[in-house]
């Protein structure tokens, strides 16, 4: 009897799931890291009351990616955890410093000086090593016959370095969308303001990571430019400009939802164009998919749950975010409006 190949289908749900998590964790870390530039406490009251009521199921979505990893694709875990293991603790750490900042920061007499200090250096501290580990990803990791041959200091290189700070900025640009449609009044006029002041340092990043990702790697070079992928990948980044020139007028233009749609929408090409250049490697640049996969009988049995769990936990997501849509307020509440 022939097993069914279900690596395409896990690539698949795992993507989905980082996906997910980037782009629903992304304007919660991205909140955090504006916390401090905002210097009225009661502001600051309201960008945590933004986001309070999701931020900690949002992270649901990384524990799908990470323990999926470990569990279908065995042979990729052992060669990419080696290689991202301080910045995988670094975020960690910084998640584990927002986490207590939600819980601690709103109690009677909290030194709350010392508890948004530790919101926003753990948004920024996690959401710089999530770049980084994107940026190793892109430059490849050390391999020779399945195992990991270079050091636990492999990230401490230019390329990585520079997508942590493009992962900053473009969750910068997300967590200020996101106070302009759920804030109102100076705090999201000063949103806006922001909002225009980032994009621009995004458009950079974005445009960086798009020139070096071909020019240094001839594989993803010809994976892009040969025909007919040139004509299937084209509207990437045709659409990607198009977003980007309709970002910048919405968030002039006293639109609400759309500035955010739009850097969402940034993020959703940007990993589009990711998987596209890294496709069929797990492990760049010679680990495929199929080479890091666990046997056809795991595939299978982690299936059956899987199938059970993804549709209650998207069904769960969907519902909260319309129970807490409308506008934020200081104590918690929300204005369905």
């Amino acid at each position: 009897m022939t097993q069914l190949d279900l690596v395409p289908l896990w690539a698949a749900i795992l993507g989905f799931a980082v996906l997910m998590y980037i782009l629903l964790d992304g304007f919660d870390l991205g909140v955090g890291i504006l916390f401090l530039l905002r210097k009225n406490e009661a502001d600051r009251d309201i960008m945590m009351a933004s986001v309070s009521p999701v931020w900690d199921f949002n992270e649901t979505w990384l524990v799908l990616g990470g323990g999926g990893l470990l569990a279908v694709f065995p042979g990729a875990f052992a060669i990419i955890l080696p290689a991202v293991y301080f910045p995988v603790l670094l975020m960690l750490l910084g998640l584990i410093f927002r986490g207590v900042a939600f819980e601690f920061r709103g109690v009677p007499e909290a030194n709350k000086r010392l508890w948004n200090i530790a919101f926003a250096c753990g948004s920024v501290l996690a959401s710089f090593a999530q770049g980084v580990i994107v940026g190793m990803f892109i430059d490849g990791f050390k391999e020779a016959g399945g195992v990991f041959v270079g050091t636990s200091w492999d990230w401490v290189s230019p390329f990585p370095i520079f997508a942590g700070f493009g992962v900053v900025a473009g969750y910068a640009l997300q967590g200020a969308t996101w106070l302009i449609m759920k804030t109102q009044g100076s705090l999201q006029v000063w949103a806006r303001r922001v909002a225009q002041r980032v994009m621009g340092l995004v458009f950079l990043f974005i445009a960086a990571v798009s020139v070096f990702t071909p020019w240094f790697s001839p594989r993803i070079a010809e994976r892009w430019f040969s025909w007919p992928n040139l004509a299937f990948f084209a509207p990437v980044p045709l659409v990607t400009l198009l977003l980007a020139g309709l970002l910048v007028r919405s968030a002039d233009r006293e639109r609400e939802v759309l500035p955010f749609v739009c850097s969402v929408g940034l993020f959703f090409l940007s990993f589009s164009g990711l998987v596209i250049s890294l496709w069929p490697m797990i492990a760049p640049p010679s680990v495929t998919l199929w080479q890091a996969a666990a046997a056809p009988v795991s595939h299978e049995f982690l299936m059956i749950g899987t199938a059970f769990v993804l549709p209650i936990l998207l069904v769960y997501v969907v519902w909260s975010y319309w129970v807490f849509r409308g506008k934020a307020t200081a104590e918690g509440g929300y204005g369905h409006e």
